[in-house]
């Protein structure tokens, strides 16, 4: 049985994040075995050196925060960050297409990146608080569709962050094909992190790790 810290992808994306920030999240996720740091594509080769003796996995985000820059940029961006060392990509998903029914565009960005990477993970995220249901339905299918491993709530960025219901219908619109659900965005104690475990994701994406392992306040300055 996985541990709750197993499912953790301890996260640190803000723009103030010096070097020292990134060093001391790779030692946190060493000293509480997460599964993984979550970071921008600038650091990873930096992360890579930090964790290369333990079992922490380097995830990079790439098109990070809009999703709104070319496929090609996507491309390059994910491609950089796999050869400095990143073990899976977060990408966000272009939104503005998904929202212009540009459902090819949406399609040839995910297969775009997701080919360039065929054996390493690649999450997709929807951004959820932009989207109604029936986007929220049309932006998981497209992401299995082109190859996603994971569908993900939020970048944290926007004005909202996952939400139960929002996780509940992107579990079961993945439920007949091998893609898992990541949420992410204000989950910030044990007891959150439990009820979207039990219901079903695979990770969990939050910068508050520490606190939801050990059922403390979090405390992060992240």
């Amino acid at each position: 049985m996985k541990q709750l810290n197993d499912y953790i992808d301890h996260t640190l994306l803000k723009a103030t994040a010096t070097k020292e920030d990134i060093i001391e999240l790779c030692e946190e996720a060493k000293r509480f075995k997460f599964y993984s740091v979550c970071i921008n594509s600038s650091y990873v080769s930096m992360a890579k050196e930090q964790l290369k003796n333990s079992d922490v996995k380097v995830c990079s985000v790439i098109g990070f925060p809009l999703g709104a820059m070319t496929t090609k940029a996507k491309v390059y961006e994910a491609q950089n960050a796999l050869k400095n060392g990143a073990d899976e990509i977060d990408m966000v998903m272009n939104i503005g297409f998904l929202k212009s029914k540009d459902f090819d565009g949406v399609r040839n960005d995910i297969e775009g990146v997701k080919q360039k990477m065929p054996n390493n993970i690649l999450k997709v995220i929807l951004e959820t608080c932009y989207l109604d249901e029936s986007e929220i339905i049309k932006a998981s299918e497209l992401a299995i569709q082109s190859g996603a491993d994971f569908i993900k709530t939020s970048t944290g960025f926007g004005p909202g962050g996952a939400r139960i219901e929002d996780v509940k219908l992107m579990l079961e619109l993945a439920e007949s094909s091998p893609v898992k659900v990541k949420a992410s965005g204000g989950i910030k104690d044990t007891n959150t992190a439990l009820e979207y475990i039990n219901l079903g994701v695979s990770r969990i994406g939050t910068s508050s790790g520490i606190a939801i392992i050990s059922g403390t306040p979090p405390t992060s300055h992240y």
